[in-house]
């Protein structure tokens, strides 16, 4: 009976329905995903590229389904290849549907996931102890890094986080009363290096105006800085000793260097192998040579390489870099500055002096005009090296270089180390992380900051619209922020001595601070 009364139900149902005619009527003239896509459909479904079966049939394609299916027949991507290709070519529900314009709010919700609480030490481990709370890249990294760190304020100090920008320098500070400088980062296995010396620059990001705490400041800024010329005292009897080097004309100038000769602990099987393949060169100067790279932050480079190829001729030792050189005139032009506000005209006059000396040096010998550059300087052959990078924008970034020589720098620049995706770190292809075609966030505001304030505004502004649009299209992509990017393809980074990281702190905070200094550049 029940059957009965259904079958009459859709008999009365269906004299009452107006007839349809035309395509309407025939659904199997509209084709779903599996008809469109075929073999691409069912190599997706039945390899469970992704674990809804219901997420790629609701994906947009990209571009004409023709287009799509002919380079899917020419490439036949399988495995990674496969999910990469899908990506690419269409917008994936959950996978690559965040448009870049959420970038903003996207880095203000990661802070919090990124900040560690106070480290207290415990016996046999290699953390350092720290008082305050701090912020971490993220992947990896689970300590606090010493240049990483000012790019993270950078974006801290905009989007309202100025406590952890004071905590953080508090950690800092801390950490010059305790071991006379900043290590790398916050490990034990760091203690024997710094990195690119940015804590007088930090300072600047600080709103504390309690008098006390300036003069702990000012005091942890000068033994900094007696740190790093700490090797001044042994020049007498060889031309380089510790991170200081006798320039030809006898001025002195700075080098990377650290305290061990063996090999690091992190990187220990890299490194031995690496030594290994250095000849009869003794291990302990390579090992040497490749620690100092690790200060430099630049770990690896063609920078610090006789061949570039090879990452078993590093010299870093023997290289007198520009960005070195220049945060540490900024950081004597910071101490004079502050010792004028204390009062103390001695230490004013001593550092000013410092900073005329240091800056006539690196007009000497690292501002080359015949390629308008400025160049890292090899001790060894005492001449500029033939490396063309963005450090040269360093000089522009801390105030230093004329106008004259920004404006070449700009040429430079445009000319050689702008890509699709913002600017290259170098001009050589090696497979190291710190070469093309790989860009970093923290080059990126160096060079951007610095042509802005030396005349250059529509690069500067150009190569933050280049740079936030790899940013945005790899988030849209992955839905991360990434340690370090292709400029030339505009995807994540590669090279290096571990996989690419995702967090990040250095991009969120150059990010922030970009997006904070030209809003319009928030919408591609």
């Amino acid at each position: 009976m029940k059957n009965v009364l259904c079958f009459a139900a859709l008999a009365s149902v269906a004299a009452i329905a107006p007839a349809q005619t035309g395509p309407a009527s025939a659904p199997s003239s509209v084709q779903s995903p599996a008809d469109i896509y075929g073999p691409l459909f069912r190599a997706v479904q039945q390899g469970h590229v992704f674990a809804d079966g219901k997420t790629f049939v609701d994906a947009v394609p990209k571009r004409a389904a023709d287009a799509i299916m002919a380079d899917y027949a020419r490439a036949k991507p399988v495995g990674a290849a496969l999910k990469a290709f899908v990506l690419a070519n269409f917008t994936v529900p959950g996978e690559n549907d965040r448009g870049a314009d959420d970038l903003r709010a996207h880095v203000r919700a990661l802070w919090p996931q990124l900040v560690r609480q106070p480290v207290v030490a415990v016996a046999g481990s290699s953390a350092l102890p720290l008082p305050a709370p701090y912020v971490v890249p993220g992947g990896r990294f689970r300590e606090i890094y010493y240049w990483d760190s000012y790019f993270t304020m950078l974006g801290l100090k905009v989007d309202g986080q100025q406590p952890l920008v004071e905590s953080m320098l508090d950690d800092f500070t801390s950490l010059i009363e305790r071991y006379g400088h900043i290590p790398n980062g916050t490990r034990t296995y760091y203690l024997s290096r710094s990195q690119p010396p940015y804590y007088a620059l930090m300072l600047d990001l600080s709103t504390n105006t309690d008098p006390l705490v300036a003069k702990r400041r000012l005091a942890a800024l000068r033994a900094e800085h007696a740190f790093w010329m700490k090797g001044e005292t042994c020049l007498a009897r060889q031309p380089a000793c510790l991170r200081v080097v006798r320039m030809p004309d006898g001025n002195v100038l700075n080098r990377h260097y650290d305290d061990r000769d063996t090999p690091r602990d992190e990187s220990y099987a890299e490194d031995v192998e690496t030594a290994a393949k250095a000849g009869p060169r003794p291990a302990t100067e390579t090992q040497r040579d490749l620690r100092a790279g690790a200060e430099s932050g630049w770990d690896f480079s063609s920078r610090w390489l006789r061949d570039p190829q090879s990452l078993a001729t590093i010299h870093t030792t023997d290289i007198v870099p520009v960005d070195l050189n220049s945060l540490l005139w900024v950081m004597e032009r910071r101490i004079a500055e502050r010792c004028r506000t204390a009062a103390d005209t001695p230490c004013a006059t001593a550092f000013t002096t410092l900073a005329a000396k240091r800056k006539a040096a690196i007009d000497r010998y690292l501002w080359q005009s015949s390629s308008a550059r400025y160049a890292d300087w090899d001790l060894s052959t005492r001449k500029p090296t033939a490396s063309i990078n963005a450090a040269m924008l360093h000089p522009l970034f801390v105030g230093l270089a004329s106008p004259a020589q920004a404006k070449s720098v700009a040429t430079t620049v445009r000319n050689s180390l702008v890509a699709e995706g913002g600017l290259r770190t170098t001009t050589l292809k090696t497979g190291l992380q710190w070469d093309e075609p790989n860009g970093w966030a923290p080059l990126q505001w160096v060079a951007i900051a610095g042509l802005e304030a030396n005349g250059e505004p529509a690069l500067a502004k150009d190569i933050a619209r280049r740079w936030l649009g790899t940013v945005g299209a790899a988030y849209a992509e992955t839905g991360k922020m990434l340690e370090k990017y292709n400029v030339e393809q505009r995807t994540p980074g590669g090279g290096g001595e571990y996989p690419v990281q995702d967090g990040f702190g250095w991009t969120n905070g150059v990010t922030s601070a970009l997006l904070d200094r030209f809003p319009d550049l928030a919408r591609p």
